[in-house]
């Protein structure tokens, strides 16, 4: 199944007090049909993203095609019931698609059966292109998403690079070592 997404763009939106401008960001998020009844895609909908569903998709997928990031989800305690060897499999198969990978562990309570899961798979994985998050609610979830989402996306991560590098000759520029060093340049001159 193919999908045609369109730019992102920023939702315009008027605040109560001073009527003042504030943008929100919106994106088309792809996901496995599996997830169609979750709480998470009526999260992204409300929040206006364009929500497409896909069965070519891994179950529990969610795809940010224009961010390059892709999020696997899955609950603690179903991966404890169904056995970590069919999980790294499924896992696999994800990173082996997907260059910017995460894995989000779901669990109410990270409890040490949990946090010995988590550091089983983080093992298993070790030197792949996939990171783990642990998340506690679905609020968290879609935060974090999101917060990935927008930060590696096109426009912004071009913005946040040209910031910090625009810091970064700033810092330099009146750094004090930088400034000894000048001196002690001209003083050799």
């Amino acid at each position: 199944m193919r999908f045609h997404c369109r730019a992102i763009k920023p939702l315009k939106k008027m605040t109560e007090s001073g009527g003042q401008e504030q943008s929100r960001w919106i994106t088309t998020v792809i996901m496995s049909t599996a997830l169609q009844n979750h709480e998470i895609s009526t999260v992204l909908q409300r929040q206006q993203h364009r929500v497409r569903y896909s069965e070519s998709v891994e179950i529990g997928s969610v795809i940010f095609s224009l961010s390059g990031v892709a999020f696997i989800l899955s609950d603690t305690r179903d991966l404890l019931m169904t056995g970590e060897q069919q999980f790294s499999k499924r896992i696999q198969k994800f990173i082996n698609i997907h260059r910017n990978s995460f894995l989000v562990l779901s669990a109410a309570l990270h409890r040490p059966e949990e946090w010995n899961v988590m550091f089983r798979i983080q093992r298993r994985f070790l030197g792949s292109n996939l990171r783990i998050i642990p998340v506690h609610n679905t609020a968290e979830t879609v935060k974090l998403m999101l917060t990935i989402a927008k930060i590696t996306s096109k426009p912004r991560a071009d913005d946040i690079r040209y910031k910090m590098a625009k810091t970064k000759a700033q810092i330099i520029e009146n750094s004090p070592v930088w400034k000894m060093l000048q001196e002690y340049q001209l003083h050799c001159n």
